[in-house]
């Protein structure tokens, strides 16, 4: 094999090793094979931590900084991306992501997704229409209510009394108000990035799966589920819809449930979605050859991740996929029939993570070495490729 276009589209390795670094040793190790090669490189993401950097890079976008409040409704500094033809990409953890609330503070019932709101306000006021909103690793568990207040929704209590939007405030909510919602709101059409499939309500829902990390003890996560069926019921009797048994709509504290009955938003797959603003597909036409990969590949791997997103589309435009991982674990060889044509791993058996991780660039490049080496020697690596 002799390739003359290559497409390198890898996920960062978490804590070792970011997007740019796998892309850069990943082109200087095919030219080492392939001098004349055309590489193509695309930081992507699955839609959690570094979506918005990486989709504005490889969509030909540009990053706009704005003042917005934390979870906590402390002034803060966060980002997103203007995208060409008045799109917009924003990650809700740039605002409201867990990171931002210290480990002594995290309460659930005291945070709010209010920024994330002023994120996608900034972006309609940019000019933009559509917009994308990856969801991933938020600290709230306020059904939306504070992105949305954000956004001129007003939510009231029985006796009129005005909610700031708080997860505490979702047991209160009686009744709610879009009369001071802008044009730019209704006029936009709204896409929510998922790779989840979480009802809002029950043991699967999002209180009881993704609170405890944002500091819920079980008697906090009693009295939030509390609050999210009331607020349900109350969004229920205003849409005439039971949005919360949607997949997806449980992510984000509640985000994408709000979003999908005051927005009619879409809820997607993040790295589909992804694949879509950079052109993926149309990337892949005479592509000979696409590197893929993420730090660990296991049975998850096949539920909206990035190997699984891009290795899917390789297999409909015929063009073989290699995924380059740091470690399986079991199940990962179901990959195989997404698409992905070999697997190199860069952690030698036996090695403990930390010294892994320690030397990650080093292993990765290795790996990188070998894959090259293999492609120009028509091996098959393990009987796989």
């Amino acid at each position: 094999m002799n390739p003359k276009k290559m497409i390198f589209a890898s996920d960062s390795f978490k804590g070792s090793l970011s997007q740019e670094q796998i892309l850069n040793i990943l082109e200087e190790a095919a030219r080492e094979q392939f001098p004349d090669c055309e590489c193509i490189g695309i930081p992507i993401a699955d839609g959690g931590e570094g979506t918005a950097r990486a989709v504005t890079g490889a969509a030909g976008g540009k990053l706009r900084k704005v003042k917005v409040h934390d979870p906590l409704m402390k002034k803060h500094e966060a980002i997103y991306g203007l995208l060409p033809r008045h799109r917009a990409i924003i990650e809700m953890a740039e605002a409201s992501g867990l990171p931002l609330v210290p480990a002594s503070k995290r309460d659930p019932r005291n945070t709010s997704s209010y920024g994330t709101g002023e994120l996608i306000m900034d972006a309609l006021q940019q000019g933009c229409r559509d917009i994308r909103i990856a969801i991933g690793g938020s600290a709230v568990d306020d059904g939306g209510m504070g992105a949305f207040r954000a956004m001129g929704f007003q939510f009231f209590d029985k006796d009129g009394e005005e909610l700031e939007g708080f997860g505490k405030d979702l047991i209160r909510v009686a009744s709610i108000s879009d009369a001071n919602v802008p044009p730019e709101v209704r006029g936009a059409s709204f896409t929510v990035m998922c790779d989840v499939d979480n009802p809002l309500l029950g043991p699967d829902g999002a209180t009881y799966v993704f609170g405890p990390q944002k500091g819920g003890t079980p008697e906090i996560l009693k009295e939030l589920e509390a609050g999210m069926e009331n607020y349900a019921a109350v969004v229920a009797k205003i849409t005439g819809e039971h949005y919360e048994n949607f997949g997806g709509t449980g992510a984000a504290g509640g985000l994408g449930f709000s979003a999908a009955a005051f927005l009619r938003a879409k809820i997607r797959s993040g790295i589909e979605t992804i694949l879509d603003l950079v052109g993926f597909d149309e990337m892949l036409r005479d592509t000979n050859l696409c590197i893929t990969g993420e730090g660990r590949l296991d049975d998850q791997s096949m539920h909206g991740k990035a190997i699984h997103g891009v290795a899917k589309h390789c297999k409909k435009e015929g063009v073989p996929c290699i995924a380059i991982v740091g470690g399986t674990k079991e199940g990962y060889d179901r990959i195989y029939l997404q698409g992905v044509t070999g697997v190199y791993v860069t952690t030698p058996d036996g090695m403990p993570l930390e010294e892994a991780m320690a030397h990650a660039e080093e292993l990765y490049r290795k790996s990188a070495e070998k894959v090259f080496d293999d492609i120009a020697k028509d091996v098959i690596h393990g009987g796989e490729y």
